[in-house]
């Protein structure tokens, strides 16, 4: 008996010889897993980067960031003009825009109006505020449209320009309000192209307040989107380098940078110069 059962198992270890891939042939199917196991890890990260299970939400991210007890509207113009026409064009803004900004036939007001001094040349940057939001944006665009003066303004502005854009802006929760200031002041525009607004930047502001350089922070809603803007205002040129690196002598200043660096795509900086016509002097 046992020596049946002895030629039974020399006979299945024999055939099972006989079915086993050659040598090559297993290290083929071998490597052929590993490779099948290791793409199917690269897809399964990859497809983690776009499919991930998140949190229901009942709000817009931007009520995340924004005042949620007012509906402020923020109108930002950028005005690319000839170079022979910049003076003729800020005289044409001083006698129209000021009339705008005071009659409360409008619900807006004119925050400020600046030429770009260092950055792109013979520029002019407008900053509008609707109090009211969409409501108060659509309710002065329809009134202008019936604004003889103001027809004609655009007419005559549209001969000295090159080029125009605009974005509408929400502002951020933890920035104060711009409100007119006595100059004189230079302004800096910061711009951020971000890949994702981030939430976590009230932090900074602490940073920067000493000489009340934070005069306001916005981000895109329409235009170009995932755009922040911050402005801030400085006596001079050595005022703002003082302030700048004083901000890293203070604790926590370098975390702020090191998260919020990764996100952004590009930034832009303007030195700007306010018009006779701005409240933000």
């Amino acid at each position: 008996m046992a020596t049946g059962v002895l030629q039974k198992v020399s006979s299945g270890l024999g055939r099972a010889k006989s079915r086993a891939p050659p040598a090559g042939q297993l290290v083929a199917w071998s490597r052929g897993f590993a490779t099948s196991s290791s793409r199917h890890r690269e897809d399964s990260w990859f497809k983690s980067l776009f499919v991930r299970k998140v949190d229901p939400r009942k709000d817009a991210h931007s009520n995340l960031l924004t005042k949620n007890e007012e509906s402020n509207l923020y109108k930002i113009q950028f005005h690319n003009v000839k170079p022979e026409c910049l003076d003729a064009y800020n005289k044409l803004c001083e006698e129209v825009l000021p009339s705008i900004h005071a009659d409360k036939y409008y619900p807006c007001e004119l925050v400020g109006t600046w030429n770009t001094w260092y950055g792109e040349q013979d520029q002019a940057v407008h900053l509008w505020r609707y109090r009211g939001g969409y409501p108060a944006l659509t309710e002065v665009m329809n009134k202008l449209r019936q604004n003889k003066e103001f027809t004609a303004y655009r007419k005559e502005r549209g001969k000295m320009l090159l080029s125009r854009r605009n974005q509408l802006l929400l502002e951020f929760s933890f920035w104060n309000e711009p409100v007119p200031r006595e100059g004189p002041n230079i302004y800096e525009l910061r711009s951020y192209q971000l890949r994702v607004v981030p939430v976590f930047r009230a932090r900074a502001i602490g940073f920067r307040q000493h000489d009340r350089e934070a005069v306001g922070g916005f981000f895109s809603q329409i235009g170009n989107l995932y755009m922040v803007h911050h402005l801030w205002a400085y006596k001079d040129l050595q005022s703002r380098e003082n302030t700048r690196n004083g901000a890293w002598q203070q604790e926590g200043w370098h975390e702020v940078v090191y998260y919020t660096v990764p996100l952004i795509q590009h930034m832009d900086s303007r030195i700007m110069i306010p018009t006779k016509a701005s409240p933000l002097q």
